[in-house]
Parts: C-alpha cells; sequence; structure tokens
C-alpha cells in the first residue's frame, strides 16, 4: 500500500474518531478525496481490498453453522425481502420514467429490475465490521443479520451465472466432495500450533478455497467461506478467527478506499444518490416487518432490520456488469457508488445508539411483535443463583468454573451464543443462553437472589450498555468488570461499576501470589480465605 493511502486513511479515519464516528466513514472520505486530487488508484489496493473480503468471509464461515440457514426466518425473509423490494423500486423507477425525472428518462424495465435487485442486497463488509465492533456477531439478531448475508451471497452466485452466461465446470460438482477432506484440514490446524503458523494457515485455507472455487466458474468468495464452515467445529476456530482480526481490518481499509475510486460525481449525482439513500428507511421497515411476521420478537426484528438496513458492494458489481451490457446508462455507476457509500455512514451512524433507539421505542417497537415465540426466543431462568456470570468466552469461562469450584450451584453463566451454551450444558454447567443487553430478558429476570454480576465481556460498551440495563431493572446487588487497558477501567467506574479486574496487572499480581504459594511465602493477609464474600461489608 502506498503511503499516501496511509497518510490519508489514518487522518481522516482518525478525525472520524475524534467526533466519535466509526473509522470507516473516514476512509470512504479518503477515498473520495484521494479521487479528488488526482491521485490513480493502482492494482495493489484492488487487491488488498479483495483480500479484505476474502479474509473476512473466511472468518464468517468460521463462526457459522449451516444449519442455521434452513431455517424459516433466515431464508424466507432473504427472498420475500428481495422481492418485494426490487418490485417495489423497479415499479417506482418506472413511474420516474414516465414523468421524465432526471437519470430515469428512457428506463426499461429491465434496467428498473435490475437497479432494484442491486440495491436489495446488503453490504457484507459494513455489517460485520459493525457487529465485530460491537461484539454481537454471536447474538441472536447478528446471527439473524450474517445468515440472510450469507443467503445473498447464494443468489449473487445464481444472478452472476445468468447474467454473464457462464456455466461453472462439471469439475465444480466435486466441490460437494469437500465435506470429506474436513479431517485432513483439521489435522491441518492442529499441526499449525499457535505462533505465526497459524494465521499463516489462516490465509492458505482462505486464498485456497477462493482459488479452487474459481478454477471451475464459481464465485471464489463463497470457497473462502466454506472453508471457514468447514473448520467452524474445530477448538481453535475461535483462535484463529482472532489471529487473523488484525490483518482483515488492514486489507478491508483497502475495499472503503477503493469505493471512492469508482467515479467522480457532480451534484446533480449527488443529490440523487442521497434521493436514493433515504429509500433504506423504506428497507428496514420492509425488514422489520418481514421479521415480525415470521414471529421473531421485536427486539430481534428492529436490531437485525437497522443493521440490513444500508446497500452493497455487490450493488456496483451487478450495475458494472449491466453498463457493460448496454442495459444501464453508465452514470448509474457512479450513483450507486455514492448511495453505497451515504448507506455505510448512515448504517454507522444509527447502528451506534441501537440499543438506546430500542430502549426509547420499545413499547412502540413491541406493538408489532406476534404472540407465538420461536423456540430460539424462550427464555429459562436458572434457579437458586446467587453470582450470575455474563460472557462464557476464555476469561468467562475460567471465572465461571473457579466459582463453582468454591460456592458450587450458587453461580450461573450466561451467553449469547446458543452453540456455546448448549456445549456447557451437555457438559453439566449451570449456564442459560441470553444476551445481557436484551432490556426485555432484564424485565422478565428474577435478580432479587443475584448478590455479584461478573461481566467478562470483550467490549466495554456491552459492559456499560448491561450495567444501564441491570440498574433500569432495579437491580440492588454488585457489578465487576474486566478491563484490559487503564482508561478502559476508569470508563467502567464512572458507568457505575464496582470493581473492575485489569486483566494484565491483576493476571500479573495472581501468578506472583500463586507462585510464592509454592514456598511458602506469601503473607498472612494474601492467604486464601476459606469463604467467598459476595458483598462488601
Amino acid at each position: 500500500m502506498d503511503f499516501i493511502w496511509i497518510l490519508f486513511a489514518f487522518v481522516c479515519g482518525l478525525a472520524v474518531k475524534l467526533l466519535s464516528l466509526p473509522p470507516l466513514i473516514g476512509f470512504l472520505l479518503a477515498g473520495f478525496v484521494l479521487h479528488f486530487i488526482g491521485v490513480a488508484p493502482t492494482e495493489s489496493l484492488n487487491t488488498l481490498a479483495d483480500l479484505g473480503i476474502t479474509l473476512m468471509l473466511f472468518t464468517i464461515g468460521l463462526k457459522l453453522h449451516v444449519s442455521y440457514l434452513f431455517k424459516r426466518e433466515i431464508w424466507a425473509s432473504t427472498l420475500s425481502h428481495m422481492g418485494i423490494w426490487t418490485l417495489l423500486f423497479g415499479s417506482s423507477s418506472l413511474l420516474l420514467a414516465v414523468v421524465a425525472f432526471p437519470y430515469f428518462t428512457d428506463m426499461s424495465f429491465q434496467a428498473a429490475a435490475i437497479l432494484g435487485f442491486a440495491l436489495s442486497f446488503s453490504s457484507t463488509v459494513c455489517i460485520i465490521k459493525l457487529l465485530e465492533e460491537s461484539g454481537e456477531m454471536k447474538t441472536r439478531h447478528g446471527q439473524i443479520a450474517v445468515g440472510i448475508l450469507v443467503m445473498q451471497d447464494v443468489v449473487a452466485v445464481i444472478f452472476l451465472v445468468f447474467a454473464t452466461g457462464k456455466i461453472p465446470s462439471i469439475w465444480a460438482l466435486g466441490l460437494f466432495g469437500l465435506i470429506f477432506i474436513r479431517p485432513l484440514l483439521d489435522a491441518l490446524l492442529n499441526r499449525a500450533g499457535h505462533g505465526e503458523m497459524l494465521p499463516l494457515t489462516g490465509f492458505f485455507l482462505a486464498l485456497g478455497g477462493y482459488e479452487l472455487f474459481s478454477l471451475v466458474g464459481v464465485k471464489g468468495d463463497l470457497g473462502a467461506l466454506l472453508f471457514g464452515v468447514l473448520l467452524s467445529h474445530h477448538p481453535k476456530a475461535s483462535e484463529l478467527t482472532k489471529s487473523l482480526l488484525s490483518f482483515k481490518d488492514l486489507f478491508l481499509i483497502g475495499f472503503f478506499l477503493s469505493i471512492g475510486f469508482t467515479a467522480l460525481p457532480n451534484w446533480s449525482m449527488i443529490g440523487m444518490a442521497a434521493m436514493i439513500s433515504s429509500l433504506i428507511l423504506i428497507k428496514f421497515v420492509l425488514f422489520f416487518f418481514i421479521f415480525t411476521r415470521l414471529n421473531l420478537r421485536g427486539r430481534t426484528s428492529f436490531l437485525s432490520a437497522l443493521a440490513l438496513s444500508n446497500f452493497s458492494e455487490f450493488g456496483l458489481i451487478v450495475t458494472a456488469l449491466s453498463v457493460d451490457s448496454g442495459w444501464i446508462n453508465k452514470e448509474w455507476l457512479v450513483i450507486l457508488a455514492l448511495a453505497v457509500s451515504f448507506s455505510f455512514i448512515l448504517t454507522s451512524l444509527f447502528y451506534g445508539h441501537a440499543h438506546q433507539i430500542y430502549g426509547q421505542y420499545k413499547n412502540l417497537i413491541k406493538r408489532f411483535e406476534s404472540n407465538t415465540r420461536l423456540t430460539e426466543d424462550l427464555f429459562i431462568q436458572p434457579a437458586r443463583a446467587e453470582i450470575l456470570v455474563i460472557g462464557l468466552g476464555r476469561v468467562g469461562k475460567g471465572a465461571f468454573k473457579a466459582l463453582q469450584n468454591m460456592v458450587d450451584q450458587r453461580v450461573v453463566g450466561m451467553d449469547a451464543d446458543r452453540l456455546r451454551v448448549k456445549e456447557f450444558q451437555q457438559q453439566g454447567l449451570n449456564v442459560f443462553f441470553g444476551d445481557g443487553e436484551d432490556a426485555d430478558l432484564w424485565e422478565s429476570f428474577d435478580s432479587s437472589a443475584i448478590k455479584l454480576v461478573l461481566l467478562a465481556l470483550p467490549s466495554i460498551e456491552d459492559d456499560k450498555n448491561i450495567t444501564i440495563q441491570l440498574r433500569n431493572a432495579n437491580y440492588q446487588g454488585q457489578i465487576a468488570a474486566i478491563a484490559r487497558f487503564q482508561d478502559q477501567r476508569e470508563q467502567l467506574i464512572n458507568a457505575g461499576i464496582d470493581n473492575v479486574f485489569n486483566f494484565y496487572t491483576e493476571a500479573g499480581i495472581g501468578f506472583a501470589e500463586e507462585s510464592l504459594m509454592l514456598i511458602g511465602e506469601l503473607p498472612a493477609d494474601k492467604q486464601p480465605k476459606p469463604e467467598l464474600t459476595l458483598a462488601r461489608e
């Protein structure tokens, strides 16, 4: 990557971050500024962008379970939304053509339908980045959004086959046999260890899957996704995801920069793009209506619909292909590039306040709920709990098991990852499914016996939101959390959390104290207490 790209990405990203906006908005701005001042994109920028998308799809696959895609709320909502949206936008475009509205003049039925179809997709890059930054990839609404994005990818492959006339090779049938190489992939990941070979193995598998699918005439992105799915069951899947995180985020900067190099607009194109971007409100309403009709809860419907309310980079691919085929005027490629960029900005702004918005309009949103509850949305609270551990990742699981050894069944764990909860329940652990940021959950949760809540979550924003929800639900006990840095500790204390465990500092102290116990030199005031004190004196 040329230094000038890094310079503009850094300056613009830092500037918007100082305004409390997501950095990706700055990266989009940097791309347009670079294009405006005459900096030409190089092939290396496109290569970095492609690498970022490939790694992102591979890491999505590592967290995805295929059976989830066959749930009615996934495939039915995807297909019905795409169909209804395409019909609505296509019909509106033809009406605008009748009144000779700028850029819609002489638009054919085929062009209107293609534009509607192109704008029916939601952005995988934008949504996954938002969900990861907010720690909501494995929540109920996060999984709904990811499932729909994958289904849209499947539709994209089918469209490209028909639009380009390129039928996959007969060898593509052999891809169904990839399931049989799963033991080989498992062995490969086991041999990779935990050092530099682990992320290199991830690169090899992600790019290898991409190239394999491309060789047989299938969209390469699906290959990266599928190879991730094949490894999703592996114990090291989470570790592999974390090892690729920094690479993926860095390469995706190339993607956001490349959007700005699509074309330079004039003021009328900017106005048209802004008008089209305002239609994401209709996209949101349509998603929300479909979700609630499929018996999803109001909160899940609201958050999923809000995340999916943007336009996709795939829309640019569809439009570019249509321009090359002579179906659409070339001006639409510029307009849609701007509309996609504007939609990214709007989604980033609104989703950052999604939980506050839901809290403010909760009663209105819940009016649209169906009386029928899906099995996945039923809440069962374990009895006799005095300590609640929220988040059962590596740190949370360790804290939960340590507490279980000290207070037995008086400790209970809660996690938003249903598969993780099911696995722990099969091991006999006292855990249940729940999203700590779900205001509805805390309304029905009996916290009268809970004396201590431990927040073992990676995001301090999640900790803050859960603390607010607990206090709003009249929880009277103590709250403890973990932090990796001193500035995070101060933020959590100011948010009303009673005690914050500094992950690195306290781990070092604990390591030193336990080591001193080996030679009998631990001071008397540091000797382990026979009982655990649940509340402060």
